[in-house]
């Protein structure tokens, strides 16, 4: 790999940012909104089979009321 001065370097990090395609505003908002709502749907899905199988364990066990 071809080492560069840092003004070069500065410069090549520089023209590769200006390619990026930055989200607008609205898009970050809706794609928050929906990791918020995906994530509120799994953590209810993971606490209800934590319960559905906490509950199956005490009950082999014995040690459940």
């Amino acid at each position: 790999m071809a080492k560069v001065n840092p003004g070069e370097f500065v410069r090549q990090v520089r023209a590769e940012t200006a390619k990026v395609v930055w989200p607008s505003r609205k898009e970050v908002i809706q794609t928050t909104i929906l990791v918020l709502i995906m994530t509120s749907i799994l953590a209810l899905f993971f606490l209800g089979v934590d319960q559905v199988l906490g509950r199956a364990v005490r009950f082999l066990l014995g040690v459940g009321d």
